[in-house]
């Protein structure tokens, strides 16, 4: 992705110089609450390891809004985890994607709804996906709130899926198609 603008909300590639901010978001324990878990902060090393060691085919992004960064999304292509989730059988396009706002005072002002349109839209018309999943955690109905009114449905519980704080966490498995 070289960039993507859609009113106020833009996104663009990650930066070396992004890290510091993935350092301050991660360590912020509301931020954490929902992704990665409170007890897992980041500090530089971290931030590294998990944001900017290659992954082939992950697009790793910094949200801005109003020209300020805001959070971080990332997409990829699905792959692998085609049998886990059901859709070994299809041939379809599929794309996953993970996000989150890191400055909590842009949390609850119709931010995320729009980024995850913008995303959709982008997805399925630049990428050429047919069908985008997520696997939020079945109790962050906040984030699952925006992904339905963005058109996901929940398609399966993944029972125990995500470890988060301490233990394993049930998830939904939501998916949006063209």
């Amino acid at each position: 992705m070289k960039g993507l603008r859609s009113g106020d909300l833009s996104i663009r590639p990650l930066t070396e110089a992004d890290a510091s901010l993935l350092v301050k978001w991660l360590s912020d324990p509301q931020v954490l609450a929902y992704y990665e878990g409170r007890d897992r902060p980041h500090d530089l090393a971290l931030v590294q390891e998990h944001f900017y060691v290659e992954a082939e085919g992950e697009h790793r992004c910094i949200i801005e809004y109003q020209e300020e960064p805001i959070g971080y999304i990332q997409y990829y292509a699905i792959e692998e985890e085609r049998e886990e989730y059901g859709y070994e059988d299809l041939t379809s396009r599929m794309y996953g994607m993970d996000q989150f706002i890191g400055e909590t005072d842009y949390w609850n002002k119709g931010i995320g709804t729009k980024l995850i349109q913008a995303m959709v839209d982008y997805l399925h018309a630049e990428e050429q996906a047919d069908i985008l999943i997520m696997d939020p955690q079945s109790w962050n109905e906040r984030a699952l709130r925006v992904y339905e009114k963005c058109g996901f449905v929940k398609k399966k519980l993944l029972k125990q899926h995500e470890w988060h704080e301490g233990e394993k966490r049930d998830c939904w498995l939501i998916e949006h198609r063209r």
